[in-house]
């Protein structure tokens, strides 16, 4: 545990600071607050140690800042249209327009997470939801537990029960940057491993299509990342891309819930340090930082708009009202257990 700083969360009680460590060296941190992680340390083949995510200089930084650096985000991740739930209109509480953004205005990330468990190598976090939270329906209990490995492997698992039907889509929303002076993200090349987005409004709404389907084939354009390239080799080339100012796209993996393939892979602009991607989660949402700038920054005032870069596991958005899409159903039954793993691996070349 690290020291507390004076500064207490805004539920009166001190900030709680877990670390964990490897063999290897490397040093993941957290806090109970949003189940957030704050930092991951990884050792280099030269001696010195990279930070390969953003974060802020204090917890009470987390406050300030509308980012979601780190932090454990439900009971939806990403966007429901209209702020509404079919069958049934039931209405949620909207926090971006008329439409709802990572699980509403009072959202699993700004909330304490109790501690269940914690050693050198894990830590296991469980949040309690009643009935009508931010809207959604039935009590919800969920839980995210947090693994190291001395393979420089951070595992995420992510369980939630409820006693009434309701749509559950758990994520962590890292911003990795893994470049030693953590400089403009977009020169990181990028692998992803799927053959079709999801085009989105200027809110990131799912758009209808050609015969009332929404996934679009990555091939002949910007979003096609079978095969690495740099973030910056296309940017802004399209449409798709100009209505929300860069990369902020959900990604239908080719693997589809299969965490033994990879899904993405991300490296440094130098090429010294890679991270690779595994989930059981049917879509990734690659958001390439295009409103980052103002976010309170660890080693500096503010980070600057691309300096991070996020690859959200999860259901595609809007998901709740689209049961036609190819993927499983995020709509959590009474006696189902909602279960999902990503691993987040970095490896110093």
């Amino acid at each position: 545990m690290l020291n507390q700083p004076q500064s207490l969360a805004p539920d009166g009680q001190p900030w709680r600071i877990t670390v964990l460590r490897n063999q290897n060296g490397m040093v993941v941190t957290f806090m109970d607050w949003g189940a957030t992680w704050l930092s991951a340390r990884v050792p280099m083949k030269d001696g010195s140690v990279r930070e390969a995510l953003l974060g802020c200089a204090t917890p009470s930084d987390y406050l300030h800042q509308a980012a979601y650096l780190g932090a454990t985000v439900g009971r939806y991740a990403n966007r429901i249209a209209n702020a509404t739930l079919q069958p049934g209109n039931i209405r949620l509480a909207a926090n971006q327009g008329e439409h709802q953004l990572h699980g509403g205005p009072e959202g699993f990330d700004k909330r304490r997470w109790q501690i269940v468990s914690q050693s050198e190598t894990e830590v296991h976090y469980r949040i309690d939801s009643p009935d009508g939270d931010q809207g959604f329906p039935g009590n919800l209990l969920a839980s995210v537990r947090y693994h190291l490995d001395d393979n420089n492997c951070l595992s995420i698992d992510y369980q939630a029960t409820v006693d009434q039907p309701c749509p559950v889509n758990l994520t962590n929303h890292a911003y990795f940057n893994l470049d030693a002076q953590h400089g403009d993200a977009r020169q990181h090349r990028l692998q992803l491993l799927a053959d079709h987005y999801l085009p989105v409004d200027s809110n990131g709404i799912p758009v209808t299509g050609e015969q009332g389907t929404n996934l679009k084939p990555v091939t002949g354009n910007s979003f096609d990342f079978r095969q690495p390239k740099t973030i910056a080799a296309e940017f802004l080339q399209d449409d798709d891309q100009r209505a929300v100012k860069g990369y902020d796209h959900a990604f239908l993996l080719n693997a589809r819930g299969d965490d033994s393939q990879p899904a993405a892979e991300l490296w440094s602009a130098d090429g010294q340090l890679q991270l690779t991607v595994h989930t059981a989660a049917p879509a990734l949402q690659f958001y390439s930082g295009n409103y980052l700038d103002g976010t309170p920054a660890r080693e500096q005032g503010e980070y600057a708009a691309f300096q991070g870069i996020a690859l959200e596991s999860e259901f595609l958005p809007d998901s709740p009202n689209h049961a036609e899409w190819p993927q499983p159903s995020c709509w959590l039954q009474p006696g189902e257990t909602y279960q999902s793993v990503t691993r987040y691996t970095l490896t110093a070349g």
